[in-house]
């Protein structure tokens, strides 16, 4: 199966076959570079710094960030198309992808000052450096808005206190953009950036998620950081969140990627595995199955790429981008979970990459915002109105 992003319509421009082109030739060096180690890389919990440097020399992080800051200028289009083709490869590569394409990177480099994307972008952008997102705490995850992580102004300095949890690439990251609350109410909640090392920033140990991926605890004990470090300061958590759509295109993206790599690989099996003297494509609950899960991954391919296509200045809708995600997240893992059962003990081994996929987009479903948080926006488009979650006063 492939994505409809892979594909112009008749009468592609330019821009179609430009695309293409680097579409074909992404394929290949995955085929050829990724792909081999592809297994052992998803079962391993290190980030891959060797991957992130080769996938920064072909020019593959940083996609749709400007020329002028280091990066692209490609569309967000074939950012969500490169990020598929690698993650139908290698699932471990595209995590780069995301963190290099995708995530907080983009809110970096949507509102950070020319002097922050200066010192840090070259980096990030080269997969020598690492950012990731402090923004979920134990009393505030669906609920960002009770973040009580506070930055206070002391001279040319903030300090910083509080502590983060459950953020991706936070064992390995070498830059943190970190949501914090410059004082009380949401009009003050904004972001920092914090290096691996300043005073008073303490990595916790490393635990892992389901996966195997890993996160750490972020304790920020009297942080101090210059001024210069502020991203968006008071009132900048709407912008902030408007950022945040372009993460949960990634992380659609991959799930539909997993949930085809997952799907391919059962079809193959089924196609040559013989019982009861034929092969198991032959065994209309088999077939079913299959059906099933492809009608389910192209309509959540259909609404990916209406999400990508409507997007202006690279930020999609935060409708759009919520009904994306939802029907992404629960395709990729029916299609997952599907192909395990249809491949049995060895879709269920870690001979296969089938179980890392079944397990990796189980985790979709809560990261980037649950399900359940994804049917309340959708509810309220559909109704017209807010639905406050929060209990009366």
């Amino acid at each position: 199966m492939t994505s409809t992003l892979d594909h112009p319509a008749d009468g592609a421009d330019a821009d179609d076959l430009a695309r293409n082109d680097l579409l074909d030739s992404v394929n290949a060096f995955a085929a050829r570079h990724l792909a081999p180690g592809a297994l052992a890389r998803a079962h391993d919990p290190r980030y891959p710094w060797d991957i992130a440097a080769t996938l920064g020399e072909q020019g593959l992080l940083g996609l749709t960030i400007s020329e002028e800051d280091g990066g692209q200028g490609a569309g967000l289009r074939t950012a969500v198309a490169v990020i598929q083709a690698v993650a139908q490869h290698c699932p471990k590569s595209a995590d780069i992808l995301q963190a290099g394409n995708f995530g907080a990177i983009r809110t970096f480099a949507q509102f950070g000052t020319a002097e922050q994307k200066a010192a840090y972008l070259p980096d990030l952008l080269a997969g020598r450096g690492l950012l990731s997102l402090g923004m979920s705490e134990p009393e505030a995850g669906s609920a960002a808005t009770e973040l009580t992580t506070s930055a206070v102004e002391d001279g040319d300095d903030l300090v910083v206190n509080g502590t983060k949890i459950w953020g991706t690439h936070s064992v390995d990251a070498t830059l943190f953009l970190v949501y914090v609350r410059f004082g009380p109410g949401t009009r003050n909640i904004g972001s920092v950036l914090v290096e691996r090392g300043d005073p008073g920033f303490q990595v916790g140990e490393p635990s892992a998620y389901m996966s195997g991926e890993t996160w750490a605890q972020l304790y920020f004990d009297d942080c101090r950081i210059p001024k210069s470090r502020i991203l968006l300061g008071p009132g900048g958590f709407k912008k902030q969140m408007s950022g945040f759509n372009v993460e949960r295109i990634g992380n659609a993206s991959r799930s539909l990627a997993l949930g085809r790599l997952a799907f391919d690989l059962a079809r193959e099996h089924v196609s040559h595995r013989t019982q009861f003297g034929r092969t198991l494509n032959e065994f209309q609950g088999v077939q079913w199955t299959f059906a099933e899960a492809a009608v389910a991954l192209d309509a959540a391919d259909a609404l990916l790429a209406r999400a990508v296509a409507n997007a202006e200045d690279g930020l999609p809708s935060a409708y759009e981008t919520t009904v994306a995600k939802y029907a992404a997240n629960t395709a990729g893992f029916q299609a997952a979970d599907a192909a395990m059962q249809m491949m049995g003990a060895l879709g269920y081994s870690t001979e296969s990459l089938v179980e890392y996929c079944q397990r990796r987009t189980r985790g979709w479903m809560i990261a980037g915002g649950s399900l359940e948080m994804m049917k309340n926006r959708i509810a309220e488009e559909i109704f017209g109105r807010r639905f406050p979650q929060r209990a009366a006063s």
